[in-house]
C-alpha cells in the first residue's frame, strides 16, 4: 500500500467540519492523515492539564471511515504558558537576541525545561493513543531546524566537545587554534560561535553545527522511545536546505522509516528538483521505501517568494516523480487551508480535489517501486555546510545546485548517497565538490576505483580533512594530476588551474586543461576542474 494524504489540523475547524472533511476524504482515496503537528496549546492548556476530548473524537472519526492516522507530538511550537514560565527556554541568535512567543519553532533543544515538557507531553500521547486502532505512524516534532546559542547551549556544546575531543590539546590541534590566538586552555572557555568581530574559526562553526544536530537527534531518540513500546513506526519530517543544521545520513539510522518534506524552489525545474529529493531520501533510507511526507499540492513558491500555480496534469507527475524514487507514501501540506493563520496562503488538498483524487485512485493499488541502480552520486550534507563558509574566496559556490545539475545529467535511474556508503553496487560514482573528506573516505574512494569502478571528481573536492585543515593536492594521485592553485572564475564560481601528470587530457579550452581521465587501478578516475555547461558526457560511464 502507498499512504495517500496530508496534514491535517481540526483543532482550527468546528466538529461539522471535521465531518465534511472525512466524507470528503474518503471521496479523494485518502487513507492517512497527519494529526497534532501544532496543537500542543490545545492538548495541554496549562501546565498541569490535558484536553484529550478533541482529539479522541478525530481519530475515532477517522478510523471509523477507514482512514489511518499518522500522530505527531506537537513540541515543535511551545504554548505561550511554556515560554512565559521558561523564557530561558527561548532560542537565542547568533547576535545575543533572545527571541519571543508569537511564531513556530520558538524552543531551545538544549533547555532542561523543554526537555522535560516534550517528554511528558509525548509520554501524555503514548500512554492515551498507542493502542489506537486508527494509529499507523509516530511522527515526532515538526522539521527539526532550530538552531540556538545560548548558554544551555554553550553547556551542551562543552560537553559534546569534551566527549569527542577528550582533551583541550586536541581540540585545539583539530581547530587549527594557534591562527589568531584561539587556543584554549579547557572546554570551560569555549563557547558557541556567536557574533564575533571578523570572521569565525570554520572548523569551530563546522563542529557547532554538527552539535546542534546531535542534541536535536538526542531530543528526537528521547520521544521515539516513549513512543516505540506501542509497536507502530516512529519518524520525524526531514527539512531539506542549507539553513538546516542536520546531518539527515546519520539521523536516517535512528528512524524506523525516513520521511522527507519537500518545496521546490523552480516552477520550471520542479520535476528534476524531485526527482533528485527522492533519490536522495532512497540513499538515506539504504535503498528501502520512504515517505514523502510533505509536498505543496498544486503549487510552487519560487525562490522570489512567489507561489505560482503548476499547469494541469503537473500535481500528477510530481507524484510520479517521487513513486519513481521509491516513495511509500505521497503526502501534502495541507488538507484544508485555515482561514488564519500565517500559512492561511498555503496551498491546500481541498480545492484541488478533482485533480487529485485521480492520483489516490490510482494509488490504492500500487505497492513501493524498487530501484536498482547501478550509478551513484554522492551528496554529503557537512560539505555543503563547508561551502557555505564566509572565508572561501568566492560566495558563489552552490552545493546543492551543482549536485543536482550532476544528478540531471547522469539521467536514470541514479542512487543519492551519503559519504560512507558502500559503493561496490556502481560502476560509475560521481561526487562534485567533495570539499570535506576524511582519511577514511580517501582510503574508500581509492579502494573503489581500484577495483574498477569509474570516479567523476569535481573542481573543488579534497580542499580540507573534516576538521576544515587544508589537505593540499589530496586527490593529486587518484586523479593524475597536479592541482596547481584554486581560484574564483569569471562568473565567481570555483575552478582549478590543473597540470597533467600521468592523466590523459580529454577536454581544454584556451589551453587550459578542463577534463582529464586517470587509469588507476582497474578503474578510472575522470577529473572536471572546471563548472561546464554541458555536463551530461562526463556524467555517463
Amino acid at each position: 500500500m502507498i499512504f495517500f494524504g496530508g496534514d491535517y489540523n481540526p483543532e482550527q475547524w468546528p466538529p461539522p467540519v471535521w465531518r465534511e472533511d472525512v466524507a470528503l476524504m474518503r471521496s479523494a482515496g485518502v487513507n492517512l492523515v497527519t494529526v497534532g503537528v501544532f496543537s500542543w496549546s490545545r492538548l495541554q492548556p496549562s501546565p498541569g492539564d490535558f484536553d484529550f476530548g478533541w482529539l479522541d473524537e478525530v481519530l475515532d472519526l477517522l478510523h471509523d471511515n477507514g482512514i489511518g492516522v499518522c500522530l505527531a507530538t506537537p513540541t515543535a511550537s511551545p504554548p505561550p504558558w511554556f515560554t512565559r514560565a521558561h523564557p530561558d527556554a527561548m532560542p537565542v541568535t547568533r547576535d545575543g537576541v533572545r527571541l519571543t512567543h508569537g511564531s513556530r519553532d520558538t524552543y531551545c533543544v538544549n533547555a532542561p525545561a523543554y526537555q522535560e515538557a516534550s517528554q511528558r507531553i509525548a509520554g501524555a500521547l503514548a500512554e492515551r493513543y498507542g493502542g489506537h486502532p486508527a494509529l499507523r505512524l509516530w511522527h515526532v516534532h515538526n522539521e527539526y531546524g532550530t538552531t540556538c546559542y545560548c548558554d544551555h547551549c554553550a553547556l551542551g556544546f562543552r560537553r559534546w566537545l569534551s566527549r569527542t575531543y577528550g582533551e583541550t590539546g586536541v581540540l585545539n590541534e583539530v581547530w587549527s587554534a594557534d591562527f589568531w590566538s584561539q587556543r584554549y586552555g579547557g572546554f570551560d572557555e569555549v563557547l558557541p560561535p556567536r557574533a564575533t568581530q571578523y570572521l569565525s574559526n570554520p572548523a569551530h562553526v563546522l563542529d557547532y553545527r554538527r552539535f546542534v544536530s546531535d542534541a536535536m537527534l538526542a531530543h528526537y531518540v528521547a520521544q521515539r522511545d516513549l513512543l516505540r513500546p506501542s509497536g507502530v513506526p516512529v519518524t520525524t519530517n526531514f527539512v531539506l536546505g542549507g539553513w538546516v543544521p542536520v546531518d539527515h545520513a546519520r539521523w536516517a539510522r535512528e528512524v524506523d522509516v525516513v520521511a522527507v518534506d519537500d518545496y521546490p524552489a523552480s516552477l520550471d525545474d520542479h520535476l528534476s528538483e524531485r526527482a533528485f529529493v527522492a533519490d536522495l531520501a532512497r540513499g538515506w533510507a539504504g535503498g528501502e521505501p520512504w515517505i514523502l511526507m510533505e509536498h505543496a499540492p498544486g503549487a510552487v513558491r519560487e525562490a522570489d517568494g512567489v507561489t505560482r500555480v503548476m499547469p494541469p496534469g503537473q500535481a500528477s507527475a510530481a507524484a510520479s516523480a517521487y513513486l519513481d524514487g521509491g516513495a511509500s507514501g505521497v503526502m501534502y501540506f495541507q488538507w484544508r487551508a485555515g482561514r488564519g493563520g500565517a500559512e492561511q496562503w498555503h496551498p491546500a488538498m481541498v480545492p484541488l480535489l478533482s485533480e487529485l483524487a485521480p492520483i489516490g485512485e490510482a494509488l490504492s493499488t500500487r505497492t513501493p517501486v524498487r530501484v536498482d541502480a547501478t550509478r551513484a552520486l554522492i551528496y554529503d550534507e557537512q560539505s555543503m555546510w563547508a561551502w557555505q563558509s564566509p572565508h572561501l574566496p568566492t560566495p558563489f559556490v552552490d552545493y546543492t545546485g551543482t549536485a543536482r545539475r550532476w544528478h540531471r545529467a547522469m539521467g536514470s535511474p541514479v542512487d543519492v548517497v551519503p559519504v560512507g556508503a558502500s559503493l561496490d553496487a556502481y560502476t560509475l560514482v560521481v561526487a562534485p565538490l567533495l570539499h570535506l573528506v576524511s582519511g577514511a573516505e580517501h582510503k574508500a574512494l581509492r579502494s573503489y576505483v581500484s577495483d574498477g569502478g569509474t570516479l567523476v571528481l569535481t573542481y573543488g573536492s579534497g580542499l580540507t580533512d573534516e576538521h576544515c585543515r587544508m589537505t593540499p593536492g589530496a586527490f593529486d594521485d587518484l586523479a593524475g594530476v597536479r592541482v596547481v592553485r584554486h581560484r574564483p572564475g569569471e562568473r565567481g564560481v570555483w575552478l582549478d588551474e590543473i597540470e597533467p601528470v600521468n592523466a590523459a587530457v580529454v577536454l581544454s579550452a584556451e589551453g587550459r586543461p578542463l577534463v582529464t581521465e586517470h587509469r588507476y587501478g582497474r578503474g578510472l578516475v575522470r577529473y572536471v576542474a572546471a563548472d561546464l555547461e554541458d555536463l551530461t558526457r562526463w556524467a555517463r560511464s
